[in-house]
C-alpha cells in the first residue's frame, strides 16, 4: 500500500547528500521524517532503491529504533515522560487528563490532525516532573488541571 500525494522529489537531496556513503541509512530515515514528519512507504522503497538495500532490509531498520513514526503525527505532538521521577510524581495522572482532554492514549492521534501523544522514557527534566513537551515548548510541575488548560489554549488558538 502507498502513501498518496507523496513528493518524493523532496528526500532527493538527501539522498544525493549521502550516495555512497556507508552506514547512512539510520540518517537518511531521520532526514526523510524530517521531511514529512513520518516514513511514508513511497519513500522507504525510493530510499531503499537508493541506498541499493532491499525495502524489507530498511523497514528492518526502521522498525527497530523507536524514533520512526510510519503514520502522520498531529501539528501539536505531546511527549510525556513516563520516566521514574514522573510516574512517581503522577504521569498516570497527567496521562489520564490527556486522555480526558483530547480521548487519545499512547501513539494515537486526534481526528482532527491536531495533537498526537507519545509516551517517552525520559525527556531529562526530573526536577520539574511530571513533565511533557509539546512540539519545542516543555511543560513542569504538571497537574491534571493544568494539562486541561494548555490543551484547551492550544485548541483556543486553533480555533
Amino acid at each position: 500500500m502507498t502513501d498518496k500525494a507523496i513528493d518524493l522529489s523532496l528526500i532527493e537531496p538527501v539522498l544525493k547528500e549521502y550516495a555512497g556513503v556507508k552506514g547512512s541509512l539510520i540518517t537518511i530515515l531521520q532526514n526523510v521524517q524530517e521531511i514529512y514528519g513520518y516514513l511514508p512507504s513511497e519513500a522507504i522503497y525510493r530510499v531503499a532503491e537508493a541506498t541499493d538495500c532491499s525495502p524489507a532490509r530498511v523497514m528492518g531498520v526502521a522498525t527497530f529504533y523507536t524514533q520512526f513514526r510510519f503514520t502522520p503525527i498531529g501539528k501539536y505532538l505531546i511527549l510525556l515522560c513516563k520516566g521514574t521521577a514522573c510516574h512517581v510524581n503522577g504521569s498516570d495522572m497527567i496521562a489520564k487528563a490527556v486522555y480526558e482532554a483530547l480521548g487519545i492514549t499512547d501513539g494515537q492521534t486526534t481526528e482532527d490532525g491536531l495533537f498526537s501523544l507519545t509516551f517517552v522514557a525520559c525527556l531529562g527534566c526530573c526536577s520539574l516532573s511530571p513533565v511533557m513537551m509539546i512540539n519545542d515548548e516543555t511543560y513542569g510541575s504538571l497537574t491534571p488541571d493544568k494539562v486541561k488548560k494548555i490543551i484547551a489554549d492550544i485548541k483556543a488558538k486553533e480555533a
